[in-house]
């Protein structure tokens, strides 16, 4: 569990980022800024917030924003150069770094923050998270839901148990391809690859430059660099041997 999680305490749950946590200048710099006057349009049969002047929605608080005409919180943190496209609502509190782009439909939750050059596709669904500088969230993502939690009761009903998100933290520049499922409480290092329905088990941490072929299943702690592959996960050439053992085998078998 290397990155202190104690230290992120203030910070949400699921944490996607790209950037040291020990920077300050990064994501301390974006509650610096407010939101451009000039970016935000009022919503029809708006009435004036006697507190800060703005046109607000019926006491709703959304404004349009200019720059791409979805709408935003007014208690958001958005720099000017964002783009949020039509269709796309930033929710209380949260905080858009510069350049960032919210593609249309997409939902960014309260206090959420997303680092500068993010861009986010459309119709994702983004809560209870930090995003960093320079990712790609594509289409259809959802980041930081409600957990995967069931308990049988006195009855034998399963009834689900109220979680959110899953406390895992990923590392920068990462790539997870589709159908990677990450259980709760993972560490991710720097640089680490996940190959196509790539499996990781809860409370494990993976170090940084690891590369993991597609379906393995990662069930203990990866301390090492380099590639992996296998349920369970091995050292690439440990799994390859396996592999050819396995069809020597069946070979023999059927002769």
């Amino acid at each position: 569990m290397a990155v202190t999680l104690k230290r992120l305490s203030s910070i949400p749950p699921f944490i996607f980022r790209n950037f040291p946590l020990s920077t300050p200048s990064r994501f301390g710099s974006l509650y610096n800024f407010f939101v451009s006057s000039t970016n935000r349009t009022a919503l029809p049969n708006s009435v004036v917030n006697s507190e800060t002047g703005a046109d607000v929605d019926d006491g709703q608080e959304f404004l349009k924003w200019k720059n791409g005409g979805g709408h935003f919180h007014q208690s958001a943190c958005i720099d000017p150069t964002v783009v949020i496209e039509i269709g796309a609502i930033v929710y209380p509190k949260s905080v858009l770094g510069a350049n960032v782009h919210v593609g249309s439909g997409t939902a960014i939750g309260p206090c959420v923050k997303i680092g500068q050059f993010t861009k986010i596709g459309y119709n994702a669904a983004l809560s209870n998270c930090s995003v960093g500088d320079s990712c790609v969230i594509h289409n259809g993502v959802c980041i930081g839901q409600d957990g995967f939690g069931f308990f049988v009761d006195e009855d034998g009903n399963m009834v689900k148990k109220p979680q959110i998100g899953h406390n895992v933290v990923i590392g920068k520049s990462c790539m997870l391809c589709g159908q990677v499922g990450i259980a709760g409480s993972v560490i991710i290092g720097d640089y680490v690859v996940l190959g196509g329905r790539v499996a990781v088990r809860d409370h494990v941490s993976i170090i940084s430059k690891v590369r993991l072929a597609a379906n393995s299943c990662v069930t203990k702690d990866i301390r090492e660099p380099g590639d992996y592959g296998g349920f369970p996960a091995v050292p690439i050439h440990v799994w390859r041997r396996q592999i050819a053992i396995q069809c020597r085998s069946s070979k023999k078998g059927k002769s």
